[in-house]
């Protein structure tokens, strides 16, 4: 494990694996922590990776952020630096897809290769959020005494972040043992990040001037989608179109976290573009 220190003195907690070139993660949320245990537990080259906590966030230093993208991104550049990374491979979920991309869009000669997995696509909120809410309350509403019990829950308390990750996976009879995997250890949510962080998105995010960038981003890019994503996939169908060099890949028989439901399709899909970028080097 160790610290690194971002530009205004706060401290991360990072971890590197492996010792071939890594893939530099980042963890979704926002105000989560890294959950990538089970990807790196995988062959290579899932198991070559560094893992970071975000700011305020799992187990890096508690602080008043700020919580905003630009804020993030120089955290993630803090995070290079630190381990004397010339340009990395970004792997980004959800949140963190964005995040990662943002990243590229900010220091595109320091990104080698992009992975985008389970993210949202650059449109605005309107272009996902209200059918994945839908979504959401219709596989909950399946089991209706749990639909009650998520209803009834404290915002960023341990039983609700368990019953809302179980929507997120496809295999419904192991979707309880998933969501438990994730909360394990538990560092708790921290809310005013992700309700920050939530609202700068809806704001400024799926603005026009994102379009022009994404297609003049030289980056090559994996987009992973999970078929079963209670988010839906065509929201991410903007970023596919705008992207120059760009390749996307489904497994249909997934989530939200593919690597959880499909580790071996989701291997070959990394393995794919890493194979490609080294050739091209």
């Amino acid at each position: 494990m160790e610290s690194v220190l971002a530009d205004d003195g706060v401290r991360l907690w990072a971890s590197r694996s492996g010792t071939a070139d890594p893939l530099v993660l980042c963890h979704g949320g926002p105000g989560l922590w890294d959950m990538f245990e089970d990807m790196t537990a995988l062959p290579a080259p899932l198991s070559d990776a560094i893992r970071w906590d975000q700011r305020g966030c799992g187990r890096s230093q508690r602080c008043d952020g700020p919580w905003t993208t630009e804020r993030f991104v120089a955290d993630l550049e803090a995070v290079r630096r630190h381990f004397g990374l010339g340009r990395m491979t970004l792997l980004g979920h959800s949140w963190g897809a964005q995040l990662a991309l943002s990243y590229a869009l900010a220091h595109p000669g320091r990104v080698r290769a992009l992975i985008y997995v389970s993210g949202t696509g650059i449109g605005p909120d309107a272009d996902w959020h209200p059918a994945y809410k839908a979504n959401f309350l219709a596989r909950l509403g399946e089991a209706p005494a749990l639909l009650a019990r998520w209803r009834a829950a404290p915002n960023g308390s341990r039983e609700r972040a368990l019953i809302q990750w179980s929507v997120e996976f496809e295999d419904r009879r192991r979707a309880p043992e998933h969501a438990e995997r994730m909360a394990d250890p538990w560092f708790g949510v921290n809310t005013a990040c992700n309700a920050a962080l939530n609202a700068e998105r809806a704001r400024d995010w799926g603005t026009p001037e994102l379009y022009p960038a994404c297609r003049r981003l030289e980056t090559p890019v994996l987009i992973v989608d999970g078929a079963r994503d209670i988010r839906p996939r065509s929201a991410v169908d903007s970023l596919e179109r705008a992207l120059p060099h760009v390749r996307r890949v489904t497994l249909e028989g997934a989530g939200h976290l593919p690597w959880t439901e499909d580790p071996e399709g989701f291997r070959r899909a990394v393995a794919s573009i890493l194979r490609r970028v080294r050739r091209l080097r």
